[in-house]
């Protein structure tokens, strides 16, 4: 299903939205030939990608012997006592003054006491380097930034082991005139700035920020807590953190890199440490790339998933009046009158109940002022224009996610992974609680291995291009469970609408890239002609509007393992589907408006194991073009959830033995043990002695059940029901366009997936 949700202010032009076509819309036909190409006419758009998945912590950030440094002796320092509202200064290179220290020359500076009402500022004109060594102290200004460092080669604030130390600044700042706004945070630098130590810090931001680097940020090691009215801990090229324990508190971003015009900075890189934030826009956001070797991470943003704004579905081509478009209704539905879908498809939603959230900070009023976050690139699939204020996100990068490794649990409202290009997954523990999607790219998703749990979610995974290469995936979501959708599209004929997108994803820092081919003008790689019907003819149908074309996108299983639960389409995309290996568990939805796949391209499998169960009405198998055979059951009535669907060879040998989580009418099994030419029997009920695995049982011996039926294999795809082996299922076409009074018109036709001419027994085509 298709999400009409709230979107950035940079949104994707009208006529990008509407080449998205959705991914219940209509397949390209599939025939014994393999579908290689289309011939389209108009502006095509070709993605290609290009993988560096081995981008680290150490590629992007190199430390120096100030970085590490947290030596010091009185011999060789100047100290400085606070005291209320005044400063006692012991040593060269610093003066007080009205309630406040300055330093002006190069050094090591180590405070403690208390000020009460003033401010530590860095003037040094040669660019040295100033180490402050915070040793028991706590600083307090009223109308500025407690610490600010105006002018230095480097800081290095050093927390002192064992010692507690406090910055803090009041709700109003008062500056020089009326265009100045900085500073504008606790901790306040325009030089390069590190913390490092084995000392305690509290920093609380009341006006504005906590921690803010106008240059990089690295935090070496400490225990730093931070409390803002907006952003937590801000640097402008870099946010590096190798080490530390890292609370946060935050109306705004809990930490953040800012450059945007020098793609090789604005990243963020974390080699490790503790992190605790609560945000109420992104947890972690980088503005180019965004790089995580480990860790550990709880990040709940925006108040949480329950806190996220509903969605509203809505048909591929923005609602209207149009008929549902699609190939011959299922006999069980009924012929309908035109115009009207059958009385057991869910009803489709209107366009109505948007909600926008808009996101303010605690900051009284000064000549600062706190804009809402804006995502700077629209949903895959969203279908109409909108608006989104607040972006939410857990981790989010504007360019590339790289995840080597951490244990995350996170609960965001917003999506909990997200970047406008490329997000890889290398390692780490995931446990995801998402109001939007789990995991999100814009371009290429890719996992090659970690543990990832997404045990709440709109979508699960979605990207343009998604590869399962290697890891534990398990994923459950009120619409889609895998959606590969968005990215750059391939029109349909006739399609002059622009498929540029409005986000350029830029490469950053060694990651990974994507490049766009775009050529005009017609384009045929191969003779659909002796392919059967094309997309653009299956879609069209008395009334009904043309159904779409197969996009460029593309979802790729090559091992690994990935668990479905799914309200809508449980592996979905808008272009094919290949499988070569790794074991996928699909329990798909219950409605008819949606199937356990759904893909508008191809599904080729040669290797793995797959077992996909759902509702009737959509239902697809595997391609014709598949080297693994591949069993679609569908029975005669719903099936009870958790009654076991047994099926075994003529030898007793067994195929399946799975019980799904929900309701189900039809049960997709492929696996390397099926043949051909294959004898098959299929049982309903009954129990098993093995352990079940997500459903699934390896082992133990099946008993109990009731015969459905026995029956050849004669094909690929062999389609059965009670009666033997019969076509395949025709389904229910997608929602017809946005404007007429179409009846049952073109766009979802069934036949290809998997038809067989030979029939056993009496076809069930109700089923």
């Amino acid at each position: 299903m298709k999400k009409n949700m709230i979107t950035g202010s940079k949104l994707w032009s009208i006529a990008m939205i509407t080449s998205l076509l959705a991914a219940c819309s209509a397949p390209a036909t599939t025939s014994t030939t393999a579908n290689a190409a289309t011939s389209t006419t108009g502006t095509t758009k070709t993605v290609s990608f290009s993988e560096q998945t081995s981008v680290k912590y150490a590629d992007l950030v190199s430390l120096d012997a100030d970085d590490t440094n947290i030596s010091w002796s009185e011999a060789d320092s100047t100290a400085i006592k606070l005291n209320g509202t005044t400063a006692t200064v012991t040593g060269s290179g610093a003066k007080a003054a009205n309630g406040s220290v300055t330093i002006t020359e190069a050094g090591t500076y180590v405070l403690s006491g208390e000020l009460t009402d003033g401010q530590i500022v860095v003037n040094v004109a040669d660019k040295g380097t100033v180490h402050l060594v915070l040793n028991g102290a706590t600083i307090h200004d009223n109308d500025s930034a407690a610490i600010y460092i105006q002018k230095a080669g480097k800081a290095v604030i050093t927390l002192e082991k064992g010692t507690k130390n406090t910055v803090s600044d009041g709700k109003t700042y008062v500056y020089a005139d009326a265009t100045t706004d900085e500073p504008d945070a606790a901790i306040f630098s325009k030089a390069d700035l590190t913390f490092n130590g084995a000392g305690q810090l509290t920093v609380t931001g009341n006006y504005n920020e906590g921690i803010t680097s106008k240059d990089d940020l690295k935090i070496i090691s400490g225990s730093i807590s931070v409390k803002a009215a907006d952003d937590g801990i801000k640097g402008k090229d870099m946010v590096a953190i190798q080490a530390g324990t890292i609370s946060i508190e935050a109306e705004g971003d809990g930490i953040k890199s800012t450059n945007d015009t020098d793609t090789t900075k604005g990243y963020v890189a974390i080699a490790g440490g503790t992190f605790d934030i609560q945000s109420g826009n992104d947890g972690i956001q980088a503005e180019t790339a965004l790089v995580a070797d480990g860790g550990t991470y709880n990040i709940v943003t925006g108040g949480g998933s329950a806190n996220a704004p509903a969605k509203v579905e809505e048909g591929p081509f923005g609602g209207g009046g149009g008929g549902w478009g699609g190939g011959t209704p299922p006999t069980d539905m009924g012929t309908p009158p035109d115009g009207e879908p059958p009385a057991d498809m869910p009803e489709m939603p209107t366009n109505s109940g948007t909600n926008a959230g808009a996101n303010t900070n605690g900051a009284t009023a000064s000549s600062s002022t706190n804009t809402t976050t804006t995502d700077n690139n629209a949903d895959a699939d969203t279908a109409t224009t909108a608006t989104e204020s607040t972006s939410a996100k857990a981790l989010k990068a504007g360019t590339d996610l790289t995840v080597n490794g951490g244990t995350y649990t996170i609960d965001s409202m917003d999506d909990s992974l997200h970047s406008n290009n490329n997000v890889t997954v290398n390692d780490g523990t995931f446990n995801i609680e998402s109001g939007d999607d789990g995991i999100h790219a814009d371009q290429a998703l890719t996992i090659n291995g970690g543990t990832i749990t997404i045990a709440k979610s709109y979508e699960g995974l979605e990207g343009a291009i998604i590869t399962l290469n290697d890891g534990d995936v398990d994923v459950t979501a009120s619409d889609d469970g895998v959606n590969a959708a968005g990215g750059e599209t391939e029109t349909a004929a006739n399609t002059t609408a622009s498929t540029d997108s409005a986000t350029t994803a830029t490469d950053a820092a060694t990651t990974s890239n994507i490049s766009v081919t775009e050529t005009t003008g017609t384009t045929s790689t191969t003779d659909q002609a002796s392919q059967g019907t094309t997309a653009n003819q299956q879609g069209r149908g008395p009334g009904g509007m043309g159904g779409a074309a197969a996009s460029n996108n593309e979802f790729h299983i090559n091992g690994g393992s990935l668990t479905v639960n799914a309200g809508g389409d449980g592996l979905d995309s808008n272009g094919s589907i290949d499988m070569t290996g790794g074991t996928v568990i699909v329990n798909g939805p219950t409605n008819s408006g949606n199937g356990a796949l759904d893909y508008d391209g191809t599904f080729e499998i040669s290797g793995g194991y797959l077992v996909a169960a759902g509702s009737s009405g959509m239902a697809q198998g595997t391609s014709d073009a598949s080297t693994q055979n591949t069993i679609v059951m569908t029975f005669p009535a719903t099936q009870k959830a958790g009654t076991l669907v047994h099926v075994q060879d003529s030898e007793g040998n067994n195929i399946l033995t799975f019980a799904p989580a929900k309701d189900y009418q039809t049960v997709v099994v492929s696996s390397q043990d099926l043949a051909k030419d294959g004898s098959y029997v299929i049982y309903s009920g009954g129990t098993s002695t093995g352990k079940a695995v997500d459903g699934l049982y390896t082992d133990g011996t099946y008993s109990g059940g009731t015969q459905v039926v026995a029956f050849q294999s004669t094909s690929n795809v062999t389609w059965v029901n009670e009666s033997g082996v019969t076509t395949a299922n025709t389904g229910m076409g997608g929602p017809g366009g946005g404007g007429g009074q179409g009846g049952f018109g073109g766009g979802r036709n069934r036949s290809q997936s998997g038809t067989t001419s030979d029939s056993t027994g009496t076809t069930d085509s109700a089923k």
